[in-house]
């Protein structure tokens, strides 16, 4: 189901060409534009998703998280609160000359969640990062370099921390 330009004033939901697929769970003050949502998904409240954002089936976005252009999230994926994603290596406002940057200033650099991966609350995922399937990220970790499969991980920046999972 594609939607244009709808705001639920009652629960202050605003979602610009999102394309939403069956009983999707979305909860207040949730701004969403240009994206994709999988089947039985469900958006916590004060959720920001970008554009070209692509979320999986059966998945959760705990509330305050943001996903930024360029994240891919597969299937049965747990998004703690608070989670951020970022797109940018070399982030500025202008350019050298002092003039604001637009999208042709820079290049989205991707990042990819993998099948069945959580990732704890108030972590910070930096561009150019996959994590892998059923892989695990501690809360307020800081996800600098690719998470293997069921890898457990966590600190600042994310180290592994258990042996590999297998379930």
């Amino acid at each position: 189901m594609k939607h244009t330009a709808v705001y639920l004033t009652e629960n202050f939901i605003r979602l610009n060409n999102v394309t939403l697929g069956e009983d999707v769970k979305i909860y207040s003050f949730v701004n969403a534009y240009g994206c994709e949502i999988g089947d039985e998904t469900r958006i916590g409240a004060f959720v920001e998703i970008q554009k070209g954002v692509k979320i999986g089936r059966r998945c959760k976005i705990s509330s305050h998280s943001f996903l930024c252009e360029g994240v891919t999230i597969e299937d049965n994926v747990f998004v703690g609160h608070g989670v951020m994603f970022t797109n940018d290596k070399f982030p500025r406002a202008t350019n050298a000359d002092g003039s604001p940057q637009s999208e042709a200033d820079w290049a989205v650099v991707p990042i990819t969640v993998k099948k069945g991966a959580s990732i704890g609350s108030n972590a910070t995922i930096l561009a150019g990062v996959t994590i892998g399937e059923n892989a695990m990220v501690g809360a307020g970790s800081v996800v600098t370099k690719d998470v293997p499969d069921n890898a457990t991980v966590a600190g600042v920046p994310a180290r592994p921390v258990a042996e590999a999972r297998t379930k």
